[in-house]
């Protein structure tokens, strides 16, 4: 159910086709009083009085006029109250900020061939990952989102091998945190109006997935466990897994991304503003 008094914060927005051809918009909802959430409905009739910019991910909206329905488990809206308008991503010279202090975890790395791949890879492309959300939900869901995800990555990487796990190449752990969402890229598109984020057509027509496209990248320059770490790190296949930790008798460094990125992506913030 809804309510009318209760504050919502936007998590995702989205608009589609209608079997008859009109438009369709999903938005999903988080009560700000419970987390719990809220998936709603809009027609194209709504959609088309309404600004796009109430559906800005992290906005905090109120429901004005709704119906549930029971069947579908859905709000179909058709008014919104915009209540506080979210930081669409991080500010240019926070994005520099981010940029600049994975480029130093980067440089650390003693393999000359790993560090020259991952910091060159990420200089090349500079103005995307800048960019980039690391979802388009779940976390880290605003411009910019991508830098915060990595460097919260990388950082934990690090002080988990320096207090237990010495024994896990850091090198290659450092640049499986660096690269196994680096698909988003291309994955996502966000619009620098609004702050909506969408997956990129064009990249379906190539790639299945983000964690596709990172593990080929290590696999064609020769980096095989980066590779390997990377292709694990949503840990179950139906969850996008080329490697599956279900399976027996892996090698223990291929679990270790796989938590240190679920450790930031737990715990990440949805909204740039709550950072």
């Amino acid at each position: 159910m809804y309510s009318t008094t209760a504050i919502y914060e936007v998590l995702s927005y989205s608009v589609g086709d209608t079997k008859a051809g009109t438009k369709m918009g999903k938005l999903q909802l988080k009560n700000t009083e419970d987390d719990t959430t809220l998936n709603c409905i809009l027609w194209e009739e709504t959609l088309n009085r309404l600004d796009v910019k109430l559906f800005r991910v992290g906005n905090l909206v109120r429901i004005v006029s709704a119906s549930f329905n029971e069947r579908f488990n859905n709000c179909l809206i058709s008014s919104l109250e915009l209540v506080k308008e979210a930081k669409m991503g991080l500010e240019p010279e926070e994005r520099d900020e981010y940029f600049s202090k994975i480029i130093a975890h980067l440089e650390e790395i003693k393999n000359d061939k790993l560090r020259e791949f991952v910091v060159g890879f990420f200089k090349e492309h500079e103005e995307e990952i800048k960019e980039s959300p690391a979802a388009k939900a779940m976390h880290h869901n605003f411009i910019g989102g991508l830098l915060v995800h990595t460097l919260e990555c990388i950082e934990l990487a690090k002080l988990v091998i320096k207090q237990s796990f010495q024994r896990i190449n850091e090198d290659n752990a450092i640049a499986a945190c660096a690269l196994h969402d680096i698909g988003k890229i291309l994955e996502y598109s966000i619009d620098p109006e609004n702050g909506i984020i969408e997956y990129d057509e064009d990249f379906k027509k190539e790639w299945f997935t983000h964690t596709q496209y990172a593990y080929s990248l290590c696999m064609s320059k020769g980096f095989k466990e980066v590779a390997k770490m990377i292709a694990a790190h949503h840990a179950r296949a139906d969850w996008g897994a080329i490697l599956d930790l279900n399976e027996k008798d892996l090698e223990n460094y291929v679990y270790f991304v796989h938590h240190i990125d679920d450790l930031s992506a737990k715990f990440g913030k949805t909204s740039a503003g709550m950072l």
